[in-house]
């Protein structure tokens, strides 16, 4: 199979969907690789070294998009990217389709295979694609929060970690899964006062165990989320419904509650954001400012530590892409369920009940099971 990795075009996006070693594992197998110039050189991957593996470099994003079967990304294709995609291409990426209409009626309307990082599954009920970038974005958001809690910044001039005589700060993290874990080790680290919140008992025991006392777990609740959010330095939204729009748990009145001067910083606004105020930011400008709350909402948050995020990527999505390549997208996706499951798009079917329970109506888009769509 030829494998098409262009380079990424998004504000400071500097991942690549394949680092040098990875795309030299499907050359290994008798495929080719054809990477646009400069693809990696954004995180120290020359185009030299990836004619060592044994890659192809190619001059254009536009000439990879015609010559390739399979086209591996990071972030979701921009519209001038779906509409160079064909029937029966492969496109394997993050895609977040459920708060992107433009994009979700671009890949549909190209017939092509798309197939979506945040969505594969594994035996543990777990997301394994989206689990690296996940526990980036969770360790990324108490460095931000951190950062814009300074009083330069717009914050109300709260070192979390307090110092001697001084009490620390107050870190609220919705949502328990891998990035709330993940922020809550940053935050312990940095000596804050943690408080997590979640839906789920068993996790929240699991998250009690983990800690041994160093968090507070709560059971979320409507009034939960007020109280707490109102005694916030920083909140963390980490909560998820794979393949679905996030749920606003945190409202336009809790945010005007909170301090002067607290950090909201929105993990889930890949996926609609689950605060009322989210809207995408970037790296460039991944502030503003509402209610006097300052909210960093950067949409592709482990794009700012790039090269660690895209070897973390590499080695979750490598064994899956690898079967596709082998044995063709239709015989790896029946079979394997989890692979199934993150079919998303196929050949303008929609195989997603989250975005089709988000962009159903708007889009008249009809669910189809995958293994159904596929047969």
């Amino acid at each position: 199979m030829i494998i098409g990795v262009p380079k990424e075009v998004k504000n400071h996006e500097y991942r690549v969907g394949l680092n040098p070693a990875a795309a030299n594992e499907f050359i290994q197998h008798g495929h080719t690789v054809l990477v646009e110039t400069h693809a990696g050189e954004g995180i120290g991957f020359s185009d030299d070294d990836y004619e060592l593996a044994g890659a192809q470099i190619i001059d254009t994003a536009k000439a990879i998009f015609s010559q390739a079967e399979m086209i591996i990304k990071v972030k979701e294709p921009q519209p001038f990217e779906c509409e160079m995609l064909r029937p029966d291409q492969i496109l394997y990426t993050y895609l977040h389709l459920a708060p992107d209409p433009v994009q979700t009626e671009l890949l549909v309307k190209s017939k092509a295979i798309c197939i979506a990082y945040e969505t594969v599954t594994d035996n543990a009920g777990t997301l394994p694609l989206l689990a690296p970038m996940s526990e980036v974005a969770g360790r990324m958001a108490i460095q931000a929060g951190a950062h814009y809690l300074e009083k330069a910044q717009g914050g109300n001039g709260t070192l979390l970690g307090g110092v001697p005589g001084v009490a620390p700060g107050n870190v609220v993290i919705i949502g328990g899964g891998v990035v709330g874990t993940n922020a809550a080790k940053m935050a312990v680290g940095l000596g804050a006062d943690v408080t997590i919140l979640d839906r789920s008992l068993p996790r929240l025991r699991e998250l009690d165990d983990i800690f041994n006392g160093r968090v507070r777990t709560v059971y979320s609740t409507t009034d939960a989320i007020a109280q707490y959010s109102a005694q916030a330095d920083l909140v963390v939204g980490a909560v998820l419904i794979p393949g679905a729009a996030a749920p606003k748990l945190l409202t336009r009145k809790h945010i005007a509650n909170m301090k002067k001067g607290a950090v909201v910083v929105d993990v889930a606004i890949d996926q609609g954001g689950c605060f009322a105020t989210s809207k995408a930011t970037t790296h460039q400008e991944p502030v503003y400012i509402i209610d006097d709350v300052v909210h960093y909402c950067v949409a592709n948050m482990p794009g700012g530590v790039a090269r660690t995020s895209t070897l973390a990527l590499n080695n979750a999505t490598l064994p899956f892409g690898l079967a596709i390549a082998n044995k063709g997208a239709e015989q790896a996706l029946k079979d394997d369920v989890h692979l199934a499951n993150g079919l998303n798009v196929y050949k303008g079917l929609v195989t997603c009940q989250g975005v089709v329970d988000a962009l159903g109506e708007s889009l008249n888009l009809e669910y189809i099971p995958a293994l159904q769509a596929i047969s």
